[in-house]
């Protein structure tokens, strides 16, 4: 099974998206779908939508894989995440800058930054910025799912990180 490799490959190189960064050029068709899968994905969360969050998931999706306490499967990710879906825990938003296929036309890996905004306007750290890698595989219904998902924990953002990330955001794939 090639999925461990894929997943492999993409936590060693997940560290180099700390920071946001221009889109890779000349994505395929079916990696552009991914791209609008993640930003649709993203979407869930920002509409505080927990049903368009899950159908989002492979129904044996694995959250926080790196970490122990793993959450697995659809309804238990589901559930671990509402207070970021409903956003009384903070505020998530993220978008992807890559997008890959590999050998296996069924299997994607995505990566982009990821903002926390505190839901406490009190809170002395107003903003944090991460980044997130997610594992897509398309099942036989055609429909692209999250297999794997995991991220960089977010650090303390500065103003101008702030404003780079929410410039960087593009609903338009970097087709080629």
């Amino acid at each position: 099974m090639r999925i461990p490799t894929v997943v492999l490959v993409s936590f060693l190189v997940m560290s180099a998206h700390a920071q946001p960064a221009p889109p890779a050029p000349a994505l395929s068709a079916a990696e552009c779908e991914v791209w609008a899968r993640e930003l649709s994905f993203a979407q869930s969360v920002a509409d505080r939508d927990a049903a368009a969050f899950a159908s989002h998931l492979h129904e044996a999706a694995a959250f926080g894989v790196s970490r122990p306490g793993t959450s697995r499967g659809r309804d238990t990710v589901t559930s671990d995440w509402l207070g970021l879906i409903n956003g009384t825990r903070v505020r998530l938003s993220w978008y992807p800058t890559h997008t890959v296929i590999g050998g296996e036309p069924d299997i994607a890996w995505s990566s982009g930054p990821a903002l926390y905004e505190a839901v406490d306007p009190a809170d002395p750290v107003p903003h944090r910025i991460g980044a997130f890698t997610s594992v897509w595989h398309r099942g036989g219904d055609g429909v692209w799912r999250v297999l794997f998902d995991d991220g960089i924990a977010p650090r303390p953002a500065t103003p101008e990180e702030v404003a780079a990330f929410r410039a960087g955001r593009s609903e338009t794939c970097p087709r080629g």
